[in-house]
């Protein structure tokens, strides 16, 4: 595995200055996407809807195409999962990858091409390690197997070609013969559809090969790692993997559980993480510097133009979008793309802030529809993340997860925040925790802060601490399990506490 080691690091080095030329000419390489974009779907039916062969500039296609929900592109999506082809995109679209559902459908369907997976996801994940050798020229990792805990795959829905399922698991299907031999478990138990089954049969594999890195969901990978050390009875996950090198992490903000990664599960300074951006609709951006924590380059070459809408224009039926070379630092912008597997100007759904420019590195801020504003206070995941961080920090907790929601005002009661948490080690004090997380909020949104003042609009949060493995069991019984399947941080409404406090026996 030397060998494969060295050979592997010189190919991927070589990706290097591609990337140092995007970084330098942003705006150029967005237009070559562009260009390549109207070209190759002038001929489809939306193409011709919006007279794509007459668009000559980008301007001109924002004011023509309008700004589109899945709930827009369903009648389109569905018409390609029926067989239809030259509809959104011009190749056949063989694969659809399901994700969490939407207002209008349990799950949502994304196109995704061989031109998407070439040239978005498969660029993205060599991209990803050439970047992150770059931050590591002596890494051994392919010395070893790489851990890739991904979903499963289902028949289409609406006919007998083709088939669905989590992104991570086309991928892996599509994945080439020396992608396959580097990665484990075996394709067939990485997809296996039953969730509890599967991750028994994972621990088992994995627990007796040389994982040297790992590709994964911060929660579900958790939840592996506690059934490989239950099966191996050994305190930390180095006993069983000791040349483990790097976890690359995604989907969810990794800050609330860094701190149990570097102290419990790889207590190590030599372990590393990488964060990558990445969903269903595409693979977005990459940690490029390990020092910056939590800040990802955009990959502007993936077939993916990118369009940033500033928030206070999203809920507008024209919003103004701003291109890559139009964005500033420290603002939210609600993230649209128009794409190589038939997305045009789709609202993701993610918000994001961007910390530099030349090259563009942004942070993940939230979700255009996970967020608490029941009072005018508009709290974001950002502001939920960094009042997390603070309090475990200064309680010594650590948390495995949590979800947030407004208590309404009624019969003469205030509203509040209502918290549920679950800890993986709890804090040394439980009122001390809650009374840092609710001055964090105040100190990093002035919205809160004002509805706080003096208990007028809003008092202290109630905040409940549930036992260890609580929202395993919800998101077990709603049918959520799954890498793609994520715990929503923050709700405008009270339907994920109501739901997961039904179903827990709480006294505190």
């Amino acid at each position: 595995m030397a060998l494969l080691n060295t050979t592997l690091k010189w190919l991927l080095r070589r990706r290097l200055p591609r990337l140092e030329a995007m970084m330098a000419h942003p705006g150029a390489v967005q237009q070559r996407v562009f260009t390549q974009l109207i070209g190759r779907a002038r001929r489809t039916e939306w193409g011709k809807t919006y007279e794509y062969s007459s668009i000559r500039s980008v301007r001109e296609f924002q004011e023509r195409v309008p700004v589109s929900s899945y709930e827009d592109l369903f009648p389109y999506i569905e018409r390609m999962m029926r067989g239809e082809t030259n509809v959104l995109w011009s190749s056949p679209i063989h694969w659809f990858s399901k994700s969490s559902g939407t207002t209008n459908a349990r799950s949502k369907f994304i196109p995704v091409s061989q031109e998407s997976l070439d040239e978005c996801h498969f660029r993205g994940g060599k991209d990803m390690m050439a970047l992150y050798i770059a931050n590591n020229p002596d890494s051994q990792t392919f010395t070893g197997k790489g851990l890739s805990i991904g979903g499963s795959l289902h028949e289409n829905p609406y006919s007998k070609q083709g088939a669905a399922g989590d992104v991570s698991a086309v991928i892996m299907k599509n994945l080439p013969a020396w992608g396959q031999f580097i990665r484990t478990p075996p394709l067939e138990v990485a997809l296996m559809s039953e969730w509890e089954a599967k991750m028994e049969r994972m621990a088992e594999i994995t627990s007796q090969e040389n994982v040297t890195s790992i590709l994964g969901v911060p929660t579900w990978t958790l939840v592996l790692l506690e059934k490989i050390l239950a099966r191996t009875g050994k305190q930390n996950i180095l006993e069983v993997w000791p040349n483990f090198e790097v976890f690359i992490h995604g989907a969810v903000a990794f800050q609330p559980y860094r701190e149990l990664f570097q102290k419990q599960v790889f207590p190590s300074s030599n372990v590393r993480y990488l964060e990558v951006f990445n969903a269903s609709e595409g693979f977005f951006a990459i940690q490029d510097d390990i020092r910056r924590i939590g800040e990802m380059m955009v990959m502007l070459d993936y077939g993916i133009f990118y369009e940033f809408v500033p928030m206070d224009e999203v809920d507008s039926p024209h919003p103004r979008a701003l291109t890559i070379e139009e964005v500033e630092v420290d603002k939210n912008y609600a993230l649209v793309i128009s794409t190589n597997g038939g997305l045009w100007r789709y609202k993701v759904g993610d918000t994001v802030r961007f910390t530099s420019l030349y090259p563009h590195r942004l942070k993940v801020s939230g979700r255009t529809k996970h967020f608490i504003n029941a009072f005018g206070e508009e709290v974001i995941v950002e502001n939920a993340e960094a009042a997390i961080t603070k309090a475990c920090e200064a309680t010594g907790a650590i948390i495995a997860d949590y979800t947030a929601g407004p208590v309404y005002m009624g019969e003469g009661q205030h509203g509040r925040h209502e918290w549920v948490i679950e800890f993986s080690t709890p804090p040394d004090s439980q009122a001390r925790f809650n009374q840092l997380l609710d001055e964090t909020l105040r100190q990093v949104n002035s919205d809160y802060d004002a509805k706080r003042y003096n208990n007028m609009v809003l008092i202290e949060p109630l905040i409940h601490a549930v036992p260890r493995g609580t929202f395993y069991r919800w998101m077990t019984q709603r049918g959520k399990v799954g890498g793609q399947h994520k715990v929503p941080r923050l709700a405008n409404s009270r339907e994920y506490l109501d739901d997961i406090l039904g179903r827990e026996l709480l006294s505190y």
